[in-house]
């Protein structure tokens, strides 16, 4: 299989990316800002000796403007389709909603929606090249109707929220093509993101625990899913 997973430097991305580069048959694509921590990945695939073709590309998503058909490019120099494509990639600013500027508000967007958009509309040749094709977005419990709201998050929160909305018309748009679309809400997960937004709270779950969850999902959870948004947490929202 062919996967791309974006935000594959830390946290739950860099564990998808071993998972997927410990299959023999899989290239997988790990796409992240940081030239440093991706060689980091590279280096700790080849000391476990993962044997797929593992595949980095240093790219920035905070602008959606440059997203456009270059990122695909690069992916094309590896890859003439996609099986799996993982929106992982997020930005958290963790300010009052009152006291939160445009710049850190259109950051989050970006990240969080607008160049995952772009990337799904670029690779969609790519994607209808498989038989069965799974785009998961990684969202929020923040993002999930009904779930607690912390303060700090609004703007984190909606952008999450949209990028789960954007799921289910996804599917629709995509129903009559070899493209499923589904969108996993996580809870807290023990990650870098998560201790600069809550300094002093544990999180049940390890990025490595969550990231064995998404592989299995990313590749069966498209026979018996498509548009759903399904909460990944332990706790009652």
């Amino acid at each position: 299989m062919n996967i791309v997973i974006t935000g594959a430097s830390k946290g739950i991305g860099y564990q998808l990316s071993k998972l997927f580069a410990s299959e023999e048959n899989n290239t997988v694509i790990a796409i992240a800002r940081s030239e440093n921590l991706l060689k980091e990945l590279k280096n700790e695939c080849i000391r476990q000796d993962l044997r797929s073709k593992l595949r980095t590309i240093v790219f920035d998503l905070e602008n959606p403007n440059n997203v456009r058909n270059k990122l695909k490019n690069e992916i094309l120099k590896y890859v003439n389709s996609v099986d799996i494509l993982i929106n992982n990639a997020g930005l958290l600013i963790s300010k009052p909603f009152a006291d939160t500027d445009i710049d850190d508000i259109q950051k989050m967007l970006n990240i969080n929606l607008i160049s995952h958009a772009i990337l799904i509309q670029d690779l969609i040749p790519l994607l209808k090249e498989s038989k069965l094709s799974h785009i998961v977005n990684i969202s929020s419990m923040g993002g999930y109707q009904g779930s607690s709201k912390f303060s700090g998050l609004a703007f984190y929160s909606a952008s999450k929220a949209a990028l789960a909305n954007l799921t289910e018309c996804l599917a629709e748009e995509f129903k009559n093509d070899p493209i499923k679309v589904n969108c996993l809400a996580l809870g807290s997960v023990n990650t870098e993101m998560l201790k600069l937004a809550f300094p002093d709270y544990k999180a049940p779950i390890n990025a490595e625990e969550m990231a064995h969850f998404i592989y299995e999902f990313a590749i069966n959870g498209s026979t018996y899913f498509n548009g759903k948004i399904i909460p990944v947490s332990s706790s009652t929202p």
